[in-house]
């Protein structure tokens, strides 16, 4: 029986639909480019993205960026640039690209000469450049100066420290100071970090990157990090209606364990006139680790703190503007004989704007010095989670070969 021609309109690629309907990243698709198949998909699909090739400046720019994608692999990912790295070696044809165009034929495998494991690599140096691509076009990064500087200082306007270098939250002498063990910024996330977070986030943009921007209290017992949060509340430090509910984890403190038996102490307290000392002494020992389980697959379960992230409206003035309102007063008063005063008074400047405001997250962290401590050591550590981060990125990107090879991890 032959088969109506109207059937091929009732098609589907499912993996696709996985993606934009199912919430699956492109990333874990099995063929990363798989609708492309002819040299004019390809150019309509560069064309689509942003990179025309037909512009020698955009064309130049991602065979730049394909260059460094596969500098990126071999230094983080195989085992000639990272000791924990797959014993994998990068195809001789991949290294003879000289156009993207190219890489997508690979990786498309539209020229049966390319073998099933030249596409994989093509297909996993696709998924860097893509990675790259968005970790460099955010826009916001080039304000990071005046980002950090107007979200650090609102904590800063906060410190203070005694005679005797003692540093508190709160201004000196104040009885509502909370003693701080340190206070540590994290000023900025390098580029490699981001790209390799990236890579094992489903989201894979640049905007769900929440900490690049950060910033820890570290107090000398787990009831001042409750202090400390509601501090930077009470102060506006932070603003809890910009605070972004998924990002909050809570490691520390069992609050509903803490509410309940909170009030007995206080009754407590009032009852045998206890000393502040004593009194706290009294709340930390209500105080226990709290038991829900973290959704970040790379930290430990040993690790124990308050992280939170907030927005901060960043408001950047346009110097741009201020000098070229002064060569308008200079132009209008050159003449009307100056030539370039006149091309100069005939700019649209409609368009420019004195001000340029729009929120950025930063990442908090409250941690008493204990807990600190033990997050410093063994499996807590910021190394042995940066490693499990780079693992994930690794078995993410690299699964398609792994399986195709058939290599044992």
């Amino acid at each position: 029986m032959k088969r109506p021609d109207y059937l091929n309109k009732y098609l589907f690629d499912w993996e696709i639909f996985d993606v934009v309907l199912g919430g699956k990243s492109a990333l874990d698709s099995k063929s990363f480019v798989a609708p492309l198949s002819s040299d004019n998909q390809i150019d309509d699909f560069l064309d689509a993205y942003g990179f025309t090739q037909d512009d020698p400046v955009l064309k130049a720019e991602t065979f730049g960026t394909f260059q460094e994608a596969l500098q990126f692999i071999k230094r983080y990912f195989l085992v000639e640039g990272n000791s924990s790295g797959l014993d994998l070696e990068v195809p001789a044809s991949i290294y003879r690209v000289t156009q993207v165009k190219d890489l997508f034929k690979m990786a498309t495998m539209s020229n049966k000469d390319f073998s099933l494991e030249e596409c994989l690599w093509a297909q996993t140096i696709l998924k860097v450049m893509h990675t790259i691509l968005h970790a460099d076009k955010d826009l916001r990064k080039d304000y990071f100066p005046n980002v950090q500087t107007q979200i650090f200082d609102r904590f800063y306007k906060y410190l203070s420290r005694d005679a005797d270098n003692n540093l508190f939250l709160g201004a000196q002498g104040d009885p509502e100071a909370i003693p701080l063990r340190d206070f540590e910024t994290k000023a900025k996330k390098s580029r490699d970090s981001i790209i390799i977070k990236l890579l094992h986030k489903a989201e894979n943009v640049a905007e769900e990157v929440f900490d690049r921007i950060g910033v820890r209290f570290i107090t000398y017992s787990p009831v001042d990090c409750l202090r400390v949060v509601k501090f930077l509340y009470n102060k506006n430090v932070i603003v809890i209606h910009n605070i972004k509910p998924s990002r909050s984890r809570n490691s520390l403190v069992d609050l509903e364990h803490f509410k309940r038996h909170h009030h007995s102490v206080l009754r407590m307290a009032l009852r045998n006139d206890l000393t502040e000392e004593r009194f706290q002494q009294a709340l930390n020992r209500e105080i226990r680790g709290d038991s829900k389980e973290d959704d970040n697959e790379h930290s430990s379960d040993a690790y124990r703190s308050i992280q939170f992230t907030g927005r901060h409206l960043i408001r950047y003035r346009n110097p741009f503007l201020t000098e070229f309102n002064s060569l308008r007063k200079l132009a209008k008063n050159a003449g009307d004989e100056n030539e370039v005063a006149q091309k100069v008074l005939e700019i649209d400047h409609s368009m420019l704007t004195r001000d340029i405001r729009f929120f950025y997250p930063f990442e908090v962290q409250v941690v008493d010095d204990k807990n600190h401590s033990n997050n410093l050591e063994g499996e807590a550590s910021h190394q042995e989670y940066k490693k499990s981060q780079l693992k994930s990125a690794m078995l993410r990107l690299f699964k398609p070969l792994i399986e195709h090879k058939n290599i044992k991890i």
